[in-house]
């Protein structure tokens, strides 16, 4: 019996402290992601994975996973979760006009995509000047974000960063918190580039010329 208890206290405690410990982790705080596709190129590559922390609140550039499936009607069969950069949060405006990407009439610092991707990517299909009004009203968005021009409580409007192949709010409206998995942190080995980019721009979202 000694023998026994000596092994479940020694072998069998430890395995199911730590099998709690990773369950309480993963569940309510952090989880592996591993990023499907490349509308987050080229600062985060198709079958990368990162970490996520568990919270339904964002500002302003940073980068969330969210459950495609309630927000996407056209989402494509086999996917779920997908990768986006928060570019407005309730309440503010977005607009896109003259090669460039503004919120609340204020630009954007893009320093974290190329040129290409700040103008020819960020295009909608139906233009090259758009607002969230105009977005609203084209019948691509669910029913209920049609006709908003501003980003409504407890939303946010989410872009890919790259423009040219996402699929982001430009097309199907705006993302629910309650939808939002959690924001993204990139690992250690990563380079500084991307994790500023990914990481720190909620720091310097908007430009200062």
């Amino acid at each position: 019996m000694k023998k026994f208890l000596s092994f479940l206290w020694n072998w069998i405690a430890p395995i199911a402290f730590g099998i709690a410990v990773y369950l309480v982790i993963t569940t309510f705080l952090v989880n592996v992601v591993t990023i499907n596709g490349d509308s987050m190129a080229p600062n985060l590559l198709d079958e990368q994975k990162v970490l996520v922390t568990k919270t339904h609140e964002a500002k302003r550039g940073d980068v969330i996973v969210f459950d495609a499936r309630k927000e996407d009607p056209r989402i494509q069969a086999g996917n779920k979760d997908y990768v986006k950069r928060v570019i407005g949060i309730p309440g503010d405006t977005v607009e896109y006009r003259n090669g460039d990407l503004y919120v609340n009439n204020k630009k954007v610092n893009e320093s974290f995509i190329s040129s290409d991707e700040q103008q020819t990517g960020t295009e909608a299909s139906f233009g090259s000047t758009w607002s969230l009004g105009t977005l609203s009203s084209t019948g691509m968005w669910k029913k209920s974000d049609q006709g908003k021009t501003v980003v409504p409580k407890d939303a946010y409007f989410v872009l890919g960063d790259h423009r040219a192949v996402s699929n982001d709010s430009r097309y199907f409206g705006f993302v629910s918190k309650e939808h939002v998995v959690g924001r993204v942190i990139v690992p250690f080995w990563y380079s500084n580039t991307v994790k500023k980019n990914v990481e720190k721009e909620r720091n310097h979202f908007f430009a200062t010329n």
